[in-house]
């Protein structure tokens, strides 16, 4: 998928919000330097620069995707291609789709963090909607994957 081409907008998508305490900044860096990223989310190679291809670490196959739009510490979009593994006797379902960071400073000196993942058939929308949720590690502190991102970001 090139930086010009998006999947179409669906109404299947995961869109969350949420308010942090700390500043865009240091939420910008949890999202784009690869080892603040890894710790709550998956092993990545990721640099934001438009244009650049970078992958997950998906725990049945890589999740390819490439950056799409990037503003330093107010918007980041990639693409997601999912493709199941080969060798599972179930593989699951393949999707393309794309994920939106977008950050705003609060008056107070936090940030707003919208998160959107846009594009999932509505199977795979029911199945991760627990995901964005731990994003926000200080709220849903259970989270499997919510190891408090933004303290690593400091």
């Amino acid at each position: 998928m090139t930086s010009t081409q998006r999947p179409r907008p669906t109404d299947a998508s995961l869109d969350f919000e949420c308010h942090l305490p700390d500043p865009p900044e240091k939420v910008w860096r949890a999202l784009t330097e690869p080892e603040l990223l890894a710790a709550w989310l998956m092993p990545n190679d990721l640099k934001p620069e438009v244009g650049r291809r970078f992958a997950f670490a998906g725990p049945d196959a890589p999740i390819e995707c490439e950056v799409i739009e990037a503003e330093q510490g107010r918007l980041l979009s990639y693409s997601w291609r999912e493709r199941p593994a080969k060798d599972t006797a179930d593989p699951g379902p393949a999707f393309d789709s794309v994920v939106t960071f977008t950050l705003a400073r609060t008056a107070a000196g936090g940030t707003r963090l919208r998160v959107v993942h846009d594009g999932f058939t509505p199977v795979v929308a029911i199945a991760g909607t627990g995901c964005g949720l731990s994003l926000d590690a200080r709220k849903n502190p259970v989270a499997a994957n919510a190891p408090c991102m933004m303290q690593r970001a400091a």
